[in-house]
């Protein structure tokens, strides 16, 4: 005779820790199997939005800051390249190399952050330390450039704060020395470790089809095998000029689209990330970095689309002028907040002790997803 079974609410979170951050996921379960997740959104909702429009351009760049707070940098970056392109305005090369250095190491940062606490989700802890050690250095190099180890406020519209420390490139290159070698120690500590793959492989798998589908963006969608990456299909800045390959998901240790793959496509969008700065860094010029920095900026009545490739996918910046100091309408298209889109049709079938391995995969930050 068949075991009766009853369908269950539970919810996990806001409170629970491997929802990294105040998100409460309220599963509908038949025994330990997921029938179905609703996500509810909205307890860091900061309006950042609606404070935009009472803000003068500059001022609005620290509050970009504040929505992917691990991915600081990379907000600034695509914030001013939206309002240069809406102005016309042509930074110095200088300038360019600069950030694209920042937004690479700041990329790096944030996948040491997924990395770290997804092997601690799984119950691996020490690849959290190893993680945090590496990413502590990249903090040293952003607080020897503009002061600041999280909110930088270093990107400019024209430019930059002001130009790098004397040291910033020595130390950038023993960084990149010693963090090679580092890497290979994750992958054969936790990456290639087999209970880790156990739990993450053919687990939660996101066909092509569906990702395409649900707008999916940055390593999640490369790791189901589609190849896209707008730092080479639709270049802004400066990164036509380097040599760096797009990591795409080929399923070695499960299939296309799983939580592995997932992973595995940070660990090597790092390597490349080391590549880019490394050449960036041999082939910056001499130059002012403030040279192009409008002493008040004030755009052409008109709107504007401009994307950037984040850690986490496609940040895309809508902005509406109507000539004046402040934008009429800021939209962000925050690339958590569509990967946390798709998140019920992952774990649908799976159990609950999946759903930790597969919110940890797509890599959210909660600020970014309430805005």
């Amino acid at each position: 005779m068949a075991l009766k079974t009853e369908e269950m609410v539970l919810n996990m979170g806001p409170q629970h820790p491997s929802t990294h951050g105040v998100l409460r996921l309220e599963l509908v379960i038949e025994g330990e199997i997921i029938k179905n997740v609703t996500p509810h959104i909205g307890y860091l909702h900061r309006c950042f939005e609606k404070h935009c429009e009472v803000m003068t351009y500059p001022q609005i760049i620290p509050y970009t800051d504040r929505m992917d707070y691990l991915a600081s940098m990379c907000n600034e970056f695509g914030y001013v390249v939206a309002v240069e392109r809406l102005m016309g305005i042509e930074v110095p090369e200088r300038v360019e190399y600069i950030r694209v250095i920042m937004a690479e190491l700041q990329r790096i940062a944030s996948h040491l952050v997924a990395i770290g606490t997804y092997g601690a989700d799984i119950g691996a802890f020490t690849p959290f330390l190893f993680c945090f050690r590496d990413r502590e250095k990249i903090l040293n190099l952003f607080e020897i450039t503009c002061g600041a180890r999280l909110l930088y406020n270093y990107i400019w519209i024209g430019g930059v704060m002001h130009d790098l420390h004397p040291d910033f490139i020595r130390l950038t290159k023993e960084f990149i020395k010693e963090f090679r070698p580092n890497l290979k120690e994750l992958n054969d500590l936790l990456t290639f470790n087999q209970i880790f793959i156990d739990r993450t492989a053919n687990v939660g798998i996101l066909p092509a089809e569906t990702a395409i589908n649900y707008g999916i963006t940055g390593p999640n969608l490369r790791a189901s095998g589609v190849n896209w990456d707008l730092r080479i299909n639709d270049p802004y800045s400066i990164y036509d000029r380097f040599d760096f390959k797009i990591p795409v998901g080929k399923g070695e240790n499960g299939t296309v689209g799983d939580c592995w793959n997932r992973y595995y496509m940070r660990i090597l969008e790092m390597e490349e990330s080391l590549k880019i700065v490394e050449q960036a860094i041999n082939q910056i010029p001499d130059g002012d970095v403030s040279s192009a920095i409008p002493k008040r900026v004030k755009p052409p009545a008109g709107q504007i689309y401009s994307r950037v490739e984040n850690p986490r996918g496609e940040l895309g910046y809508f902005i509406v002028s109507d000539g004046s100091v402040n934008p009429t309408r800021i939209k962000v298209r925050a690339p958590s907040f569509v990967n946390m889109v798709v998140f019920g049709e992952l774990c649908k079938g799976h159990m609950v002790a999946d759903v930790v391995a597969i919110l940890g995969s797509i890599d959210i930050v909660l600020g970014e997803i309430d805005r």
